[in-house]
């Protein structure tokens, strides 16, 4: 290879690094949207670069630009990739016998979501046996605060990231029961690891009650998070109870398994 062609070479890896580093920051800050000015800024990118970048993604259908607002967000490309990276993990394979036994023994849906950045994402279910049930669609993404899946995982991150979480986040209402402020979220989070696993009435979809408890990787970092969910009439306080507790045992039981070695502290979590 000639000088000029390792220098063309070079070059090219070298676009395709800044441009995999544009999506990544998005796909970290995701459900935050954000503007050509910040990205080029936060990567030390010139402005016209970061321009085009975003402009070859979103024809692409990996970002979405919003008119209104012109900022950028994960697509519909760039979530298909994620959730064929997440197919490939050992995390669904091993959850899933789980998950059906959590389903046998209680008859109620069982879920697992794994985290996204700000975020979390249903990556797979096993439906409940009974008429009335809760069903969920597998790769809709949901924000921290909202539902016991989400609080399961955001209580479990370190503290740093909860803060960050806090000062980013708009704690927007995703209904009538949602927690959105600040104080009071503080509260629930404390309750969550003190108990082990996370309760929400309604807090993600209205009707709805679910029970959550994080799940963590061999490193110790929470990957995510399984719940029971179903209509909030069979989700009283004794029922919380005692799903949260099965629960709580069986995501440790998934972290175990998945290399991870608990300290002395429950790990639980809350869904919907």
């Amino acid at each position: 290879m000639t000088e000029e062609q390792l220098e063309k070479a070079s070059e090219s890896k070298s676009g395709l690094l800044r441009a995999l580093s544009v999506l990544s920051l998005i796909s970290d800050r995701s459900p935050e949207t954000l503007g050509v000015s910040t990205i080029a800024r936060e990567l030390d990118l010139p402005k016209a670069v970061a321009h085009r970048i975003l402009k070859e993604f979103t024809a692409a259908s990996f970002l979405v630009f919003d008119d209104r607002t012109k900022q950028y967000r994960l697509g519909p490309d760039a979530l298909a990739v994620g959730m064929a990276a997440l197919r490939s993990l050992d995390v669904p394979r091993i959850a899933r016998p789980h998950l059906q036994s959590l389903v046998t023994e209680t008859k109620e849906t069982a879920t697992l979501s794994v985290r996204n950045g700000w975020s979390r994402v249903y990556v797979d279910q096993i439906l409940s046996p009974h008429e009335i049930r809760m069903a969920i669609s597998l790769g809709t993404t949901h924000p921290l605060h909202a539902g016991s899946s989400s609080k399961a995982i955001l209580a479990h991150l370190g503290d740093a990231e909860v803060e960050e979480y806090l000062e980013l986040s708009r704690l927007e209402r995703v209904t009538s029961s949602t927690i959105t402020d600040v104080g009071a979220l503080r509260t629930e989070l404390d309750r969550v690891r003190e108990t082990g696993y996370a309760v929400s009435l309604g807090e993600r979809q209205a009707g709805a009650g679910s029970v959550a408890a994080p799940v963590h990787r061999a490193s110790g970092e929470v990957f995510g998070s399984i719940s029971l969910c179903g209509p909030r009439d069979r989700f009283d306080a004794e029922a919380c109870e005692r799903y949260g507790a099965l629960v709580a045992a069986t995501a440790a039981q998934i972290s175990k398994e998945l290399g991870h070695r608990a300290s002395g502290s429950t790990s639980g979590g809350v869904a919907s």
